[in-house]
């Protein structure tokens, strides 16, 4: 892989604030046209990484690049290649959605017609024109992110950074926001996504840092990262409980370990490392004159992942320090 191929490359990034390092040592590697994820608790220094990306705060140690532009060196050519949507909105309250957007594309060189058109095109976009001339202390927690991310591409960057962009909204809003994320990679952006939220993660992101106490402790694809864990489980449930210890005999003979029982509900869980034995079992079940009511395979999730890598939950919260603006 080539650095022209690379939307991101940072190597070493450390960020300290006084006694703290809040980012100590990482290392990124985002492909062109991917959604990539980075994921972790409140605090893990997700946000001051990306402030590093964005040219908004200079790095103590490491470099990073943006499409081959180094952002300390080039953050003039750097920041005309990205777009940045913070945790919170930076759209101003006292305006409508159309003015914002029409003074976001003023302030970025268009011309009055191109900002106009520009404005007109997003609302579209966002699902926000018929709220285009409404104040904005009368829309929604999810309008205004919506609108937060539209002022983030009138310039159609190619690289996007999009900090925590669902945190707060109700389930039907971010899916909705999932969907144009999905749809910006499709017309050729690059998005870097920072998360706490595991399902989010695994559901957009191409491939995924976990990063903890300013580290990146794995990376990978979601796949890969629940392989590293463990194997897949097998779920049985039994017609008759009755058949529950033959049902473990059997499991540990032909999967080579112990099947995990839960009485109440008639169901067993087994670690399975090779799924063509499955098929073993089940004619031993028949042989056995076993019934089943369930049968299913599941993965590790990303949850379980997290807890393994880091050894605590990805709801643990502490806070970053306060950041310093990069002039």
């Amino acid at each position: 892989m080539t650095s022209t191929e690379l939307a991101v490359e940072a190597t070493g990034l450390v960020k300290v604030f006084g006694s703290n390092r809040a980012v100590d040592g990482v290392d990124l590697n985002v492909q062109a046209g991917t959604v990539y994820g980075v994921l972790g608790p409140n605090g893990a220094g997700k946000t001051t990484t990306i402030s590093m990306l964005a040219t908004l705060l200079k790095p103590d140690g490491g470099s990073a690049r943006v499409f081959g532009h180094d952002v300390l060196r080039e953050a003039q050519v750097v920041r005309q290649l990205i777009g940045v949507t913070g945790q919170y909105a930076s759209v101003d309250e006292k305006l409508s959605a159309n003015e914002n957007l029409y003074i976001f594309g003023r302030l970025l060189g268009l011309s009055g017609k191109q900002a106009k058109a520009k404005a007109t095109e997003l609302l579209e976009a966002f699902g926000l024109t018929d709220a285009a001339k409404r104040p904005l202390a009368k829309f929604s927690g999810g309008m205004r992110r919506r609108l937060d991310l539209a002022a983030s591409l009138i310039a159609q960057p190619p690289l996007i950074f999009l900090d925590e962009p669902t945190t707060g909204l109700d389930p039907r809003t971010r899916g909705q926001m999932w969907d144009t994320i999905r749809s910006l990679v499709a017309t050729g952006s690059t998005v870097l996504l920072t998360t706490q939220y595991l399902d989010e993660a695994d559901q957009l992101a191409d491939r995924i840092a976990v990063i903890d106490t300013g580290k990146v402790v794995a990376e990978g694809t979601a796949d890969e990262l629940k392989a590293s864990v463990g194997t897949s489980s097998l779920i049985l449930r039994l017609t008759d409980r009755n058949d529950t210890g033959e049902a473990l005999r059997l499991i540990a003979e032909v999967f080579g370990v112990q099947g995990t029982p839960t009485p109440e509900a008639g169901r067993i869980t087994a670690p399975m490392s090779n799924p063509e034995t499955v098929t073993d079992l089940l004619i031993r079940f028949r042989e056995a004159g076993i019934r089943l009511d369930e049968f299913s395979v599941q993965k590790p999730t990303l949850d379980e992942v997290f807890l393994t890598i880091t050894g605590h939950g990805v709801e643990t919260a502490t806070d970053e320090p306060a950041e310093e603006v990069l002039a």
